[in-house]
């Protein structure tokens, strides 16, 4: 499937090390003819950190999208009576953000976005960045697999000898992974090899 003529919300959330990369994301989703709107968690769109200054990023994603970016419950919520997306993709996802989707909790703007995508029957694209992937976030992981709707973008342990519980998502196959997830299939394999 080709992504000209969809429209997908891409939300991140709070993990800024991985930021880059999924930013990097969005412009080669908006290259493939896709309609990008931002959606920011609270802490993306207000932490400063030596990653990066949220207004830059801010600012940086809308210029991309030409988009506001929707950084309230409030914004995120007619997602689901308007219907106007066909996915939404969320990178990075942290360990926090997957506990919350898993218990089905909506209290931040991306997880109300995806609550109101799951109203629709739309897929959710999420790409982990979680440090306690293989500790507290496993059993999240393995809900939201099983989930009806949920795509997983291929991961790995992000430094296994450092940082043993550490997994995060290869933000480059967003696109293959948003691609099949529009025809209700799961990108394979879902957990990668080491780079």
């Amino acid at each position: 499937m080709e992504l000209t003529g969809k429209t997908i919300g891409f939300a991140l959330t709070g993990s800024f090390c991985t930021f880059k990369s999924a930013v990097e994301q969005i412009g080669v989703l908006v290259t493939l003819g896709a309609d990008v709107v931002p959606i920011l968690s609270f802490n993306a769109a207000t932490i400063d950190t030596r990653f990066g200054m949220a207004a830059d990023f801010a600012s940086k994603i809308e210029h991309m999208t030409g988009h506001e970016a929707i950084t309230t419950i409030a914004g995120a919520e007619p997602i689901g009576p308007k219907d106007p997306l066909d996915a939404i993709v969320v990178a990075p996802c942290t360990g926090n953000t997957l506990g919350k989707l898993a218990g089905g909790i909506t209290d931040t703007p991306v997880t109300m976005a995806v609550k109101a995508s799951l109203r629709n029957e739309k897929p959710v694209v999420v790409a982990v960045s979680t440090n306690d992937g293989l500790g507290a976030s496993a059993q999240n992981i393995g809900v939201l697999l099983n989930a009806k709707h949920y795509f997983f973008v291929p991961f790995r342990q992000d430094a296994p000898f450092d940082k043993h519980n550490s997994l995060v998502a290869d933000m480059t196959k967003i696109p293959d992974t948003l691609k099949l997830a529009l025809d209700g299939i799961q990108i394979q394999p879902v957990i990668t090899a080491l780079p």
